[in-house]
């Protein structure tokens, strides 16, 4: 598999992917930017703990359980977004969500994206321009709301708009490790928004987990779409893909699918939003 290089020799040395001010929007009581500190980091390593091992069902590391934070290599190389409501404080205390941003250069770093652990991801690789891999989305439990899940989608649209990123992708996950219990929804992802050839990721060979179990006309789409995950949703609406095949991650207990979001809609959607508000602020 083919990563190319870093962007810079300074990023080679370990020097911060970009400057916390790329991302910086203040909306009403919520904050969103990339973090500025290793206190930052922590924190929202330790949210992903709470949200992925404490009250999901994923099986921490011995180390992990006792440091109580969720973390991997991949975060000394990526940029963390963070969302923060300013009435908990403006530091780590603020932290409600967080996403983990990945682009080539740290990718490089590492010598693989993330998701090339389940997944074939050349057609992401090669692909023209600045990609971008997501992953580690998480929210606190009294903060799932869409002014939250908003303030995380604007960090994203302008983090892409300022490295202008083509695309972007990585694993989102459907609840429990048995793909049976998912079938309606696995099939209607398939059926309806499966990623067209160019495009089109597939899970790695011994991984692979058949996602048309059931045959088109032999499901109510509409019920099979309330099977979803609100987050796979969300990608849909930006006209989200699925690539070929489901596998099963032991560590998080979940069934992954692989999601492809092409950044056109994301950008103009958010940015343009974002540029109206600063108007009716200068008015």
């Amino acid at each position: 598999m083919r990563i190319d290089r870093a962007d810079s020799e300074a990023e080679l040395l370990g020097a911060p992917a970009s400057s916390a001010e790329i991302v910086k929007v203040v909306a009403g009581d919520f904050e969103v930017r990339l973090a500025e500190s290793r206190a930052e980091v922590d924190a929202a390593q330790a949210l992903r703990y709470r949200v992925f091992y404490e009250e999901m069902t994923a099986r921490p590391t011995p180390e992990m359980a006792a440091r109580r934070r969720d973390f991997d290599t991949f975060d000394e190389v990526c940029d963390h977004l963070l969302v923060l409501d300013r009435r908990r404080g403006d530091g780590p205390e603020g932290i409600v969500g967080t996403y983990r941003l990945i682009r080539r250069s740290a990718a490089a770093r590492m010598g693989r994206f993330y998701s090339s652990a389940e997944y074939d991801i050349q057609p992401m690789i090669d692909y023209p321009g600045e990609v971008l891999e997501l992953g580690r989305s998480c929210i606190e439990k009294d903060a799932r709301n869409t002014a939250t899940m908003q303030m995380l989608w604007r960090g994203i649209a302008l983090y892409s708009f300022h490295y202008d990123i083509q695309v972007m992708f990585g694993c989102a996950s459907l609840p429990g490790p048995d793909p049976s219990q998912h079938e309606l929804a696995m099939s209607y992802l398939y059926h309806h928004h499966l990623a067209p050839p160019e495009i089109r990721v597939r899970a790695l060979a011994n991984r692979y987990i058949k996602m048309d179990v059931l045959k088109p006309g032999s499901y109510d789409p509409r019920k099979a779409l309330a099977r979803v995950p609100p987050l796979i949703k969300g990608y849909l609406r930006l006209g989200g893909f699925v690539g070929d095949g489901a596998v099963i991650d032991p560590q998080f207990n979940t069934t992954d699918v692989f999601i492809i979001v092409k950044t056109e809609l994301v950008t103009q959607k958010y940015i343009r939003h974002y540029e109206r508000g600063m108007r009716e602020q200068d008015e």
